[in-house]
């Protein structure tokens, strides 16, 4: 199996999420790959992937990822249920911390209990 093979499911992710002048080479025994993801919450997820497939350390893996917007962490639209704790929680593993998003839109939110179906969210970096 390549090395291609291996982390085919970081190569597909990367397309999903549009990584700009991604690149992929196989070489001395490693698989080098880069591209410059939209935000860091999308580099994060790239991370977690080769970190699923590969392990902690990896070593058959050279990632050079770079992130387009550094403003914030991610923009994020609100789907039908969800709440600010719940988008915390997904974001930053903390239900607690919805004020930060709350904080971080005060320009279309008002009441950190009514968010609308639609409505597009900066999620602030940490």
């Amino acid at each position: 199996m390549s090395l291609q093979d291996k982390y085919r499911a970081v190569l597909q992710l990367g397309e999903q999420l549009g990584v700009q002048e991604g690149f992929v080479e196989e070489k001395d025994g490693k698989l080098h790959i880069g591209g410059i993801t939209q935000t860091q919450y999308e580099k994060n997820l790239l991370w977690d992937k080769i970190k699923e497939i590969g392990g902690e350390s990896f070593p058959d893996v050279a990632a050079n990822i770079k992130v387009a917007v550094t403003d914030y962490y991610h923009k994020h639209t609100v789907s039908k249920g969800e709440t600010l704790s719940k988008i915390a929680k997904q974001y930053y593993d903390d239900a607690s911390k919805y004020m930060k998003i709350f904080n971080a839109n005060t320009d279309i939110l008002k009441n950190p209990d009514l968010i609308q179906i639609g409505q597009e969210l900066i999620i602030p970096n940490e």
